[in-house]
């Protein structure tokens, strides 16, 4: 969330400062553009005031003119703008430098014209660093309230567009600074707000997982999300006692149920001493006697699989597998069933009980529907960060509809619905893996067939 979050806030701070930047660096273009213009201004009216009283004819000198034209060169020797005072008709009466000239049209002929209306001439467009533009600014020459003659000054702005660009830089680097800011303080802010999304997520990962003690520290974060903090675990107490009342419940049920029916079960036995030899009708109570003693202890040890922690310790998963095999060959012997068992040392952390109860489970399910001279295999490897047991076998093998229920507690396929079990023993085994972090999966064996995984992880618990 944080990735997706916090871009989001980045671009909208960068939008906010370019916001606020853009107009800023454009009125700093302007400022620095609009004093040079009001010096220009100045220095056109001074220049004015000085030709006012230059009264000779066009090409004649007098000590007025002379003055005047010092006064040019000199401003046009220590600021390098070029100045000069242009009768009506367009003819210099002082200038500088001497090549300076009115061109016929352009900028320049256009505030000289402007002028000559007794106006000043319209402020120029802006200029930018990267253009190389002249600042031209004309002031009429007024005398008896007649124009008589046009100052103009023609001005570089090479100076103006650095003192622009070293603004822009400042401007720039203070948005730099500020974006830093920004992005500090969205980094601790959106830590902030999500650290109690991650707690609430991590912590929902491990009840999900089987650790049912799991809570969310209330602690930290906006007040919304430490009401949904409390709350939630709120929520996860109450499933809690649910699910222990709902375990005491099985647990006390099967327990109590055991003995009126062992009782039953021994009735029947008697009972049977009294009907002749080989009573159908005994018979088959008997076995649905039995099966319902079985399920019932299958419950019991559910029931007990769901509340008891698991014991975690390395272990040399290779052992006990072929521990396992060599208990059930003689079982898969009696059924015409080769179980080969290919078990290298493996080590891993496990609970040896509870890995055994498990093996158990998948090896007799693998002999229960493996055919007669079929083979079923129980295979030792380690695969990255967790150790596993494969077994497959060459049964009917589980459709893909049937491979998503498998199981699920009470769960049989329709097609096994004659051989015996309570459908529990696998859930047992996946209950007792997820207690010590590992699973239980299952797939498709080609060409028929089942393949069963367990995992266990080969590094120990954190703490």
């Amino acid at each position: 969330m944080r990735t997706r979050l916090l871009p989001l806030l980045i671009v909208l701070m960068a939008a906010v400062l370019l916001a606020l930047g853009v107009p800023l660096a454009i009125s700093v273009a302007a400022a620095q553009q609009q004093n040079v213009i009001v010096d220009r201004i100045d220095d056109t009216a001074r220049f004015a005031a000085l030709a006012q009283y230059v009264t000779d004819p066009p090409g004649e000198t007098n000590e007025r003119k002379d003055t005047l034209g010092i006064e040019l060169a000199s401003y046009h020797d220590v600021y390098g703008i070029r100045a000069g005072v242009f009768y009506r008709n367009a003819t210099p009466m002082a200038k500088a430098p001497s090549t300076f000239v009115l061109p016929k049209e352009g900028e320049v002929r256009q505030a000289f014209g402007e002028a000559l209306l007794s106006r000043r001439s319209h402020d120029p467009k802006q200029v930018w660093p990267w253009q190389r533009h002249r600042l031209v600014v004309a002031s009429p020459v007024i005398r008896d309230g007649d124009v008589v003659a046009v100052v103009v000054t023609d001005s570089p702005t090479g100076q103006m567009r650095s003192r622009i660009l070293h603004g822009w830089l400042v401007i720039g680097a203070g948005e730099i600074a500020a974006m830093l800011l920004a992005v500090g303080a969205a980094l601790r802010l959106t830590g902030w707000v999500l650290r109690p999304v991650r707690v609430l997520d991590a912590t929902t990962h491990a009840i999900t997982s089987g650790a049912m003690k799991s809570r969310v520290a209330v602690a930290g974060g906006p007040p919304e999300l430490r009401r949904l903090a409390r709350s939630f675990n709120e929520m996860a107490d109450n499933v809690e006692d649910v699910l222990e009342q709902q375990r005491a419940f099985v647990a006390d049920a099967s327990h109590q149920l055991r003995n009126p029916l062992a009782a039953l079960l021994l009735r029947i036995e008697l009972l049977a001493f009294e009907l002749p030899e080989g009573n159908q009708e005994i018979a088959s109570v008997q076995a649905e006697g039995k099966r319902l003693a079985q399920v019932l202890d299958d419950l019991l040890d559910l029931a007990l699989a769901e509340h008891t922690e698991a014991d975690l310790r390395v272990t040399d998963i290779g052992a006990l597998t072929s521990e396992r095999v060599a208990a059930w060959t003689p079982t898969a012997e009696a059924k015409g069933v080769r179980l080969v068992g290919i078990c290298p040392p493996t080590t891993a952390w496990a609970d040896p009980v509870t890995l055994s109860s498990a093996l158990d489970a998948v090896i007799d399910n693998a002999v229960k529907f493996t055919p007669k001279d079929e083979t079923v295999e129980v295979t030792v490897a380690s695969d990255g960060s967790t150790s596993v047991v494969v077994v497959t076998d060459n049964g009917p093998g589980l459709t893909d509809d049937e491979l998503t229920r498998v199981g699920d507690r009470f769960w049989r396929s329709g097609r096994h619905q004659n051989v015996k079990g309570s459908g529990l023993g696998l859930s047992i085994s996946r209950t007792l893996l997820a207690a010590g972090g590992g699973s239980i999966t299952y797939d498709h064996h080609e060409p028929h067939g089942l393949t069963v995984t367990v995992r266990v992880p080969r590094s120990g618990p954190t703490t």
